[in-house]
């Protein structure tokens, strides 16, 4: 990684500190190095200085500059190639580990890129919990965007070639008969079915969206199940509509899917409704 950027900071340099003020850019011009590739001086926002580095560590991993797995360069060189405190690098690399893009195996173990196949959905999945619950984002809105989505995958899933594995799919529906009356069991499963048939259609932004959303509307999906009276042919209606929308997939029928997907999750509330006494 070739990254040289003095950002000029008027709290830490060094390993020593300067009692100036915070580290504040101000309209600021910067020089940055990245790739070798030498930019003009920028004018930046006034922000944090620690936010500039971690963005220009971000961009150097997003582009494949620090490719997945490998470390990132210790406190001290980042502090003399950016020109920058420690302290404002160890804010960087927190900044860094909170978005998910840098991991450490333990707590003096080097921080790492993350790999693509362990990125965590949990901050965007966050995001959509935090404005559920202030109310910003009707439930039924998710649920819209969730039809969307798994509706798109259903299709997509029907008329891929070439076919699709359907093993995991047909598991997931074994495991909610198995459950009986443990509802956890059960919605773990239903939620992992629904997960599996929009793996299937081969679409990884499809499915980097279902793990955020799902997991937003199951937890809704679970209280809904643990408040009725008698929830076992509620359980038996959705296993139903679970076999019929992997049975049109497995028959090719990409409309049939796309429509049982839409039905099966518009219906859950009603049936919800329709066996609550």
């Amino acid at each position: 990684m070739v990254i040289r950027r003095s950002i000029p900071e008027t709290g830490q340099t060094g390993d020593s500190t300067k009692k100036v003020g915070p580290a504040w850019s101000d309209k600021t011009g910067v020089r940055c190095t990245i790739g070798g590739m030498d930019s003009a001086p920028q004018s930046l926002e006034r922000r944090p200085v620690y936010e500039q580095v971690a963005d220009a560590l971000r961009e150097a991993i997003l582009s494949g500059e620090l490719p997945p797995g490998s470390a990132l360069p210790p406190e001290r060189e980042l502090s003399e190639r950016f020109g920058v405190g420690r302290t404002t690098v160890r804010e960087a690399l927190r900044a860094l580990q909170t978005k998910g893009l840098a991991v450490a195996a333990g707590p003096t173990s080097p921080l790492r890129v993350v790999a693509p196949d362990a990125l965590t959905t949990d901050p965007l999945r966050d995001t959509l919990v935090h404005l559920l619950r202030l109310g910003r984002v009707p439930l039924d809105d998710l649920i819209g965007l969730r039809i969307a989505l798994e509706g798109s995958g259903a299709e997509h899933a029907a008329i891929r070639t070439p076919r699709p594995d359907l093993t995991a799919a047909r598991d997931q529906i074994a495991f909610m008969r198995a459950a009986g009356t443990d509802l956890e069991a059960f919605e773990i499963a239903d939620v992992r079915f629904h997960l599996e048939i929009v793996r299937a259609s081969g679409n990884q932004a499809l499915t980097i969206m279902m793990l955020a959303v799902r997991d937003t509307v199951s937890r809704t999906l679970l209280s809904h199940l643990q408040a009725l009276t008698h929830p076992q042919p509620v359980i038996a209606q959705l296993i139903a509509e679970h076999e019929a929308i992997l049975q049109a997939v497995i028959d090719g029928d990409g409309d049939a899917a796309r429509r049982l997907s839409a039905e099966h999750l518009r219906g859950c509330e009603d049936l919800r409704n329709r066996y609550t006494e």
